[in-house]
């Protein structure tokens, strides 16, 4: 105790920078993360495509629009993205109104999603015309289905393998797509939903 009391004044100004300076870099850390984590999901939904539009509102045709959290120009088309960020396993299948998730003593049900991307895809497709359109309910690594994948659910893992760019098809479906791909462009308005992804 008598140490700490002959220290100087400068060294309590140290000790008190240091002190601050910690507390901030631990206080900046999380967003930082979170702002990392936030860039390696969306590199690794959009690796294989052409070209990406991020949180957008597609045109429903009656004076309203669907948030879409990606929409992907790939070799085999145009492909909408729900993306899921949910923690736990979860229970779902295509007859199902309602998938379970379970995450330890935590346990919540969330509305089946494929319905609402048929939507979506019916409301791209509206838009560019004869070019393909597909969509995904893409989950992150932090879920689990110990029951199987429902149908047009996949992995983060496994989005480069399910759209994958070969060299000589990439030429060939800007050349193919861009058209439609520009009508689509012109047409989606950002959408002001709070950027998980």
């Amino acid at each position: 105790m008598d140490e700490l009391a002959r220290l100087s004044p400068t060294a309590w100004l140290l000790i008190g920078c240091a002190a601050v300076l910690g507390f901030g870099v631990s206080w900046a850390w999380r967003p930082y993360r979170r702002y990392r984590a936030r860039k390696a999901r969306r590199t690794a939904v959009t690796a294989g495509s052409l070209d990406h539009i991020a949180n957008c509102l597609v045109p429903d045709g009656a004076e309203g629009g669907f948030h879409v959290d990606f929409l992907l120009l790939t070799a085999q088309g145009v492909v909408v993205i729900d993306l899921r960020d949910i923690r736990g396993n979860i229970f779902g299948g295509d007859q199902m109104a309602e998938w379970t998730v379970m995450d330890g003593a935590r346990r919540f049900t969330f509305t089946n999603p494929q319905s609402a991307l048929y939507d979506r895809i019916a409301a791209v497709k509206a838009l560019v015309g004869e070019a393909p359109v597909e969509g995904r309910i893409l989950f992150t690594h932090r879920s689990t289905f110990p029951k199987g994948l429902p149908k047009w659910t996949l992995m983060l893992d496994a989005m480069r393998g399910e759209f994958p760019a070969a060299e000589e098809e990439v030429s060939t479906a800007a050349a193919r797509y861009g058209e439609a791909w520009g009508r689509l462009k012109a047409a989606v308005k950002p959408s002001y939903m709070v950027d998980m992804r």
